[in-house]
């Protein structure tokens, strides 16, 4: 693997104790010695790197802790390869090893971050040997009957980050977006749509919608687009059918603007209609019933037996009257995605309504021969909206929805998308819109990318005097405490974007990117960094500030959050 210096220490120092349980007959595995990167920002002064070992192997050689400690440091201290690249080494009680990487390291690892500055590989420094996995993300996927609401907006932030984050890791990543556009909802968008148009053409008559068909005043506005295209009333006798494929392309062109203006552009629309029109779902029945993972209750039903691998019930696939459930589609689906894909990782974003799905799809995995660890699906929960200090009720079938394209308007993109990510996915959500509209410290989005403006604007100010102009590597010179954490945040970025490509957590970018903020703005404020009286000094922290620029830049494009010249 390619480290940069400060983990190449870490690296370092953990061979050279897995070296010296190994000269010393102590039975352990490299695992059970914890080396790791001390990140917390307010435990700088404790050192950089902290490790176990000494608890560890003193417990093998029933040691005191201190004492094997104590003997560890000095056998750190005489290994030849870390001479230069830890300063000193300390005990914590009751045996923790804690290390100080040494300030030329600290420089040089600086240095290598200013030329890379801007660069593809600014953090992650080369495509590592372990093997990269191709990932399709699905996410969104909201039944082509209605506007995107402000529920779809989380989970196409979830899922639009976490691709940006493996795509910048180096995996090959396929975003889609999966129609739901065979099931009754399509049959019931029709007949809503229908009698919406028949309202407006025949007022005189009373043509009401079903409890269970579709309210929103959007279908008001599709009739009256239909009345407009089509030049009035000629389409009375026409089929709900046909009223409902006219709506599904119109609301599906919609859904594709209001997510294209919030950034985010599917690489495949997949129609589940396709499934069943190419024989894909009755391929996958086929191949279930082969296999003895069906079967057929007297009164014709064919049921997915899928307790056997931990379904909490059977699953029905094929109803008696020959409808065929939905769980059929995403069987087939799945298959299609790991045949014709050849994809190593799925992962789904759902709402939390969904969160029985798992263990069927899981189950489904298996009874078509894949790892069920293939498939990752990620939950996220409600989204609340608050105004003036109050919840606003929001209703579906009352037709009361908030659009996403309303939310959009009124707070903008940046905003909402980083509101959206900016808490767990499995913890409910509460979007405050008069914060996301304040232009204060209050609101992270306008700190982080005042932070960056204010950057970019010390930089190009800098950028006017000659001696100031053209700053180098080397300009960047002994680090100052201060500077050195910032350094090992920035380090911890690179940790950080491996960890989402594994664990999915994309919230913890939007915390990063806040703390880093919050460094930035310490920096500046605490140290001068234009003073023509002395110049070594302001090149020295233009070098830094260059590199502070780079990092918060680069949060802000995988947030996909826009790096504005002013404010």
């Amino acid at each position: 693997m390619s480290y940069n210096l400060i983990q190449k220490t870490l690296a370092v120092v953990h061979e050279a104790l897995v070296a010296y349980a190994a000269q010393h007959d102590i039975a352990i595995t490299p695992s059970q010695i914890n080396t790791a990167l001390l990140i917390d920002q307010e435990k700088h002064e404790l050192g950089d790197i902290s490790t176990n070992a000494a608890l560890v192997f003193a417990k093998k050689l029933k040691q005191n802790p201190m004492s094997t400690a104590a003997e560890l440091i000095a056998y750190l201290k005489d290994q030849k390869e870390l001479s230069t690249l830890i300063d000193h080494c300390h005990v914590a009680a009751p045996g923790f090893i804690n290390i100080r990487c040494a300030h030329e390291t600290y420089v040089q690892e600086g240095r290598a971050l200013f030329d890379r500055a801007g660069k593809k590989n600014f953090v992650i420094r080369e495509i590592t040997p372990i093997k990269r996995k191709r990932f399709n993300i699905e996410y969104v996927s909201a039944n082509p009957t209605g506007p995107l609401h402000v529920g779809h907006g989380r989970g196409g932030i979830i899922g639009n980050t976490l691709a940006r984050v493996l795509k910048y890791t180096n995996h090959p990543v396929v975003e889609e977006f999966y129609i739901n556009d065979a099931g009754n909802q399509i049959a019931k968008l029709g007949e809503s749509l229908k009698i919406r148009y028949l309202q407006r053409v025949e007022p005189e008559q009373e043509h009401i919608i079903p409890e269970d068909g579709y309210h929103g005043e959007y279908l008001i506005d599709l009739a009256d687009e239909l009345i407009s295209e089509h030049h009035g009333a000629s389409f009375i006798d026409k089929p709900a059918d046909f009223f409902g494929s006219w709506a599904v392309k119109k609301v599906l062109a919609q859904q594709k603007n209001t997510l294209a203006q919030y950034g985010i552009n599917f690489d495949t629309w997949f129609s589940e209609k396709v499934l069943h029109d190419t024989g894909l779902v009755q391929e996958a029945l086929d191949f279930l019933e082969k296999s003895g993972d069906t079967y057929t209750t007297e009164d014709g039903a064919l049921w997915l037996a899928s307790t056997k691998y931990g379904d909490d019930k059977d699953r029905v696939l094929r109803k008696s009257t020959g409808e065929l459930t939905y769980i059929a589609s995403d069987i087939a689906y799945l298959k299609y995605k790991k045949e014709k894909g050849k994809y190593d990782k799925l992962v789904m974003i759902l709402g939390q309504d969904h969160h029985g799905y798992e263990h069927r799809m899981k189950a489904a995995m298996q009874m078509l021969g894949y790892n069920p660890d293939d498939l990752n699906i990620i939950f996220y929960q409600l989204v609340s909206i608050k105004e003036s200090g109050k919840q606003v009720r929001l209703s579906k079938r009352a037709g009361k929805i908030i659009a996403l394209d309303d939310i959009i308007q009124t707070v903008g993109v940046d905003v909402a998308r980083f509101f959206y990510l900016n808490k767990k996915a499995d913890a409910h959500l509460e979007f405050d819109i008069d914060l996301a509209c304040s232009k204060t410290d209050e609101n992270p989005v306008y700190y982080i990318q005042y932070a960056y403006v204010r950057l970019a604007s010390i930089i190009n100010k800098a950028a006017a005097h000659d001696q100031l102009a053209r700053i180098v590597r080397e300009d960047l010179k002994e680090l100052s405490s201060q500077e050195e954490r910032i350094i090992k945040k920035i380090v911890e970025l690179e940790i950080l974007l491996e960890q989402i490509s594994q664990n999915y957590h994309t919230h913890l970018l939007a915390y990063y990117a806040t703390e880093l903020a919050n460094l930035v703005h310490g920096y500046y404020t605490n140290n001068r960094v234009i003073d023509l009286e002395h110049i070594e000094t302001s090149r020295h922290r233009l070098a830094f500030l260059h590199i502070l620029q780079a990092t918060l830049g680069l949060c802000l494009d995988l947030l996909g959050v826009s790096k504005p010249k002013e404010m």
